[in-house]
Order: structure tokens, then C-alpha cells, then sequence
């Protein structure tokens, strides 16, 4: 089996309001985009991971990578316009390589537990593709102005998660085939047809957004690195 990964790193984050993409930011010994590298490159399975990054960025990155010195890291490539269209260019450069899968990940999700990655591998014995994910637990309802209207049924909702996985040449059709709009790469699965099954994820697996995500970041990484706990799957 080959798995090829694809690390989305072209957003500018401007939620978080810092002054470099929340990817770039400082966890303490490392950053989000390396974090998450260094936990691909860690399954065996994984034969070639590419980032996909801003046309400006490639100093940046190229810092946040130092010291990476594994030949599965493959040159960044700069991405498009939106999520679906930078996905489609980690693509396209991949294809040389005839990788059997391909796992798309957010580089602002640096926690992502081996246990994670090994499930999405695996589902993808029995369908087209497969992405980490967490039921929906607190109750929902839509609002005007901060004003609560209607509450909505919860039952069967999910909070989707990366990795999401999938048979390489089914996905890179898909994508060559959608107008680039697909908030994810489910999205633009689902609309080519293709089944697509659900694994349990992890809040560990959380992505950073918002300068609270950050603060809780770094208070991980400083635990995971002073031994007083270890991150579940």
C-alpha cells in the first residue's frame, strides 16, 4: 500500500488576527505545520507528504520546516485560490508518484494521533474514502440576532475532522471535475458519487481558529513536553 499526504497550508487564518498564518505560529519547539508533518512521517505507510502553501510563504515555511530531514517530505507547491483548488494542485504533483491513497490535512490541526491516521488508512478497504470525525453532543439552534428561534434535531450530525482519505484517482477526477467551491474534500467527493464512511476522531484533534485554540496549543505542547500527560487519541 502507498499513501500519499497533502498538507493544506495555503489559508491566511485571519480569524486568529495574528501577524503570520496561524500554521507559522510558534508552539514552543515547533509550529502547527510541523507538528502535523512530524505525525504523518511517523506511520510507516506514509510514503510522501506535500505541502501546499501561499505563493508568499515559502520563507516562512521553509523556516517552520527546518530540520525536517526525511526524504518523504516532498517541495512545497503553491496553492489556488480556495481550499478545493489547492487540494487539486497536491494532487496533480503527486500524480507522478502513483500513490495508491492520498490523506488531505489541515496544517492548523497539529495533534492528529497516529491512531487517527491508521483508522482513515484502514476504511479505505471498504469504500471510497473515509475522514475522522466527532458526533455532535450539545443541543443546536439556529438564531436571529443572538435571539434563540428553532432548535434542530442533532441526531446523525457529525463535526468533521482531517485527515480525510481517499482512493487517489477517485479524488484527483473528483476534483478535476468541481468548480473548486467544496468546503472540503468530502464535499467534493460526495458530489462525484463517491462513499464516503466516517471514523471516530478526537477533540484532541482540534484546529487551531481562534487565539483561545492557540493559548490551548501551547499549553498541550508544553505538557506532552514536560512528560505530565499524553494526548489521547
Amino acid at each position: 500500500m502507498s499513501v500519499a499526504v497533502i498538507i493544506v497550508a495555503a489559508g491566511r487564518g485571519t480569524r486568529l488576527g495574528a501577524e503570520i498564518p496561524k500554521q507559522y505560529l510558534s508552539l514552543g519547539p515547533g509550529t502547527p505545520i510541523s507538528m502535523a508533518i512530524q505525525a504523518f512521517l511517523r506511520v510507516d505507510e506514509v510514503c510522501w507528504v506535500i505541502p501546499v502553501i501561499h505563493p508568499t510563504d515559502e520563507s516562512i515555511c521553509a523556516t517552520a520546516l527546518a530540520g525536517l530531514d526525511d526524504p518523504r517530505l516532498l517541495t512545497a507547491v503553491h496553492g489556488g485560490a480556495t481550499r478545493a483548488m489547492s487540494v487539486r494542485r497536491g494532487l496533480e504533483k503527486l500524480e507522478a508518484h502513483g500513490p495508491e491513497h492520498v490523506l488531505i490535512h489541515d496544517a492548523a490541526r497539529p495533534f492528529v494521533s497516529d491512531t487517527i491516521i491508521r483508522s482513515v488508512i484502514t476504511a479505505l478497504d471498504k469504500c471510497d474514502g473515509a475522514f475522522a470525525a466527532l458526533p455532535v453532543v450539545d443541543a443546536l439552534w439556529q438564531s436571529e440576532e443572538f435571539i434563540a428561534r428553532n432548535p434542530v434535531q442533532r441526531d446523525g450530525l457529525w463535526r468533521a475532522q482531517t485527515p480525510q482519505g481517499f482512493w487517489f484517482d477517485r479524488i484527483l477526477e473528483a476534483h478535476v471535475t468541481h468548480d473548486g467551491s467544496g468546503a472540503d474534500d468530502v464535499a467534493v467527493a460526495r458530489e462525484a458519487g463517491l462513499e464516503v464512511r466516517l471514523v471516530m476522531g478526537s477533540e484532541h484533534n482540534y484546529k487551531i481558529t481562534t487565539p483561545a485554540d492557540l493559548e490551548r496549543a501551547r499549553s498541550d505542547t508544553e505538557r506532552l513536553l514536560s512528560g505530565l500527560g499524553a494526548l489521547h487519541a
